[in-house]
């Protein structure tokens, strides 16, 4: 009988995080009196939105980058982004001496289309309703021979995403919980597998918006499960599908998905900027926002919280927070 090697292991999360040093920040780990005694735990708040880019991508997209060839690196980069990863594989080209073409959908937020613009990016857009983001960008790699460096799709990315949990873990020790928001799915796979590697009994929670429980549903059913493109103010989560490779680790790995809701999200962004002092996205609120309601079942003693992201501008971070009850 033979088994499956996994996609991507503990030390492969090892060898992004050597990669990575002197290139991506250390995040600071965050601890409130406050919070701890609303949930009734001990939180440890990664905080991504402190990351280059603002934002965990820049680990998996310069992990994935800084392995491409000489001859791959001087014909260029390609991606597809919403918004952060989009950033994130703009700076790595940048870093890198190399360029890189991002498809982005047209409603993503101006502020993460102009960073991406600033690190020296050339942007198509398309619609995200109608649009295949993912064979536009096949197309536009093969057209103009660029190396594709998708958003989650990619062991190299999944394993630098994976980075921010090892050294959460690093820092803190053993955890009994770590929640992760999940999209399409790399950040909770590569954080999964680092955290399991190094504690097999940590109970891994998944978060995503209620209008967008793709990962919800494919796991309850499996096999993956396609939804309509979700409108939700998580934008770095409305996905419709959870991805084949990220599945196929979260399926081993995660524990259980909890759902929160539009309102929870701006309550858990106002708590963040008044209480703790920081600036969360929405996609970075969720998890945040699934221990302030509640949502956690069984919720153990020590709980670890990627907060991946910051990159909202002021005008709709005055909005959504304007909003919460």
């Amino acid at each position: 009988m033979t088994t499956t090697p996994p996609l991507i292991t503990l030390d492969d999360i090892r060898d992004a995080a050597a990669r990575l040093k002197g290139v991506a920040h250390r995040t600071p780990v965050l601890r409130s009196r406050t919070l701890d005694a609303l949930v009734g735990a001990e939180v440890f708040l990664k905080c991504e939105n402190f990351q280059r880019v603002g934002a965990f991508k820049f680990r998996g997209a310069y992990n994935a980058a800084s392995r491409l060839t000489p001859e791959q690196l001087a014909r260029g980069i390609a991606a597809y982004s919403s918004g952060n990863h989009a950033q994130a594989v703009a700076l790595a080209a940048r870093e890198l001496g190399t360029t890189a073409v991002i498809v982005m959908p047209e409603d993503a937020p101006p502020s993460k289309r102009r960073a991406t613009e600033g690190y020296g990016a050339e942007i198509v857009t398309y619609d995200r309703y109608t649009g295949d983001r993912e064979a536009i960008a096949k197309a536009l790699a093969a057209e103009r021979g660029l190396a594709l460096i998708p958003p989650y799709e990619h062991p190299h990315v999944m394993a630098g995403q994976g980075t921010a949990a090892l050294e959460l873990l690093e820092e803190v020790g053993e955890l009994d919980a770590l929640l992760t928001p999940v999209g399409g799915g790399g950040l909770i796979a590569g954080c999964g597998t680092a955290a399991k590697g190094l504690y097999p009994g940590l109970r891994l929670i998944g978060v995503e918006p209620e209008a967008g429980d793709d990962t919800k549903r494919s796991l309850q059913a499996g096999r993956r499960i396609e939804i309509p493109v979700p409108k939700t103010i998580a934008d770095g989560q409305a996905l419709h599908i959870p991805g084949e490779l990220t599945f196929s680790v979260n399926r081993r790995l995660v524990d259980a998905v909890a759902l929160v809701g539009e309102d929870e999200i701006r309550q858990a962004m106002r708590f963040a900027f008044e209480r703790l002092k920081i600036v969360v996205e929405p996609s970075g609120a969720t998890p945040l926002a699934a221990l302030l309601s509640g949502r956690v079942e069984h919720l153990p003693a020590r709980v670890g919280v990627i907060v991946s992201g910051g990159n909202v501008d002021a005008g709709r971070f005055a909005e959504l927070c304007g909003t919460a009850a």
